[in-house]
């Protein structure tokens, strides 16, 4: 199955301008998830509302910060990333160790809206 891209305000802020990555570990090379990258620039941080797969990581965004686990390689057991809120959107995301995962582009399907009621960065804090 081929991802689509989400589409709300915080891709309209970034230009429109996006790709997915297959997030593999930096260690071991094991793919851990994929990733819509919005705009330009280094990738610093994930955002949990755009991760894009698997479901249990998906659905991390829907859950209170402090109750989010680290970011860690099944296969090795490496930390890759810690939880936190980026305070200049209040967005829930990980942020990534230096060096810790490796990343490779994938192909898209289309673009997908996201219903507005869905972009509240206070739910669940």
């Amino acid at each position: 199955m081929i991802p689509e891209f989400k589409s709300d305000q915080y891709r309209k802020k970034r230009g429109g301008y996006s790709r997915l990555f297959k997030i593999h570990c930096k260690r071991c090379d094991t793919e851990i998830l994929t990733y819509q990258k919005d705009g330009p620039g280094v990738l610093e941080r994930l955002y949990l509302d755009r991760i894009i797969s698997p479901k249990q990581l998906t659905e991390l965004s829907k859950i209170a910060i402090s109750k989010i686990s680290n970011l860690i390689c099944p296969h090795c057991k490496s930390w890759l990333a810690v939880p936190y809120i980026y305070k200049k959107e209040k967005r829930k995301a990980y942020k990534l160790f230096v060096g810790a995962i490796s990343k490779k582009m994938t192909r898209i399907k289309k673009v997908s809206t996201v219903p507005k009621q869905t972009l509240s960065t206070n739910e669940n804090r």
